[in-house]
């Protein structure tokens, strides 16, 4: 009997077999340049440093925990990816601080 040990070449391979709905989507966030210094301030206001949803709520001595919901989000790495690139041109090419945008 032999054992078939998946390589990542089968992963690959299987993952790339899917059809992707969102990739045009995808692609295009991630081609976003930032290139203005306001628009960068206001893609930074716009996308949260930390899931706003995840919080503790008590009731009646009990406390429910809601775990953040923003990674269930299909575009969310992009959406990261694109506000740690407005972070990074607002301090790498503006010089300006940008301690108010982190959590």
């Amino acid at each position: 009997m032999t054992t078939i040990i998946p390589t990542s070449e089968h992963l690959r391979c299987a993952k790339s077999d899917r059809f992707d709905i969102l990739s045009p989507l995808r692609r295009w966030v991630d081609q976003i340049q930032i290139c203005d210094r306001r628009t960068a301030h206001l893609i930074c206001q716009l996308i949260p440093c930390c899931c706003p949803f995840e919080q503790d709520i008590r009731f009646f001595g009990f406390t429910f925990h809601i775990p953040p919901l923003c990674k269930l989000n299909p575009l969310y790495n992009e959406f990261v990816g694109l506000r740690f690139r407005s972070l990074c041109y607002l301090s790498d090419e503006c010089a300006e601080d940008i301690t108010k945008y982190i959590c």
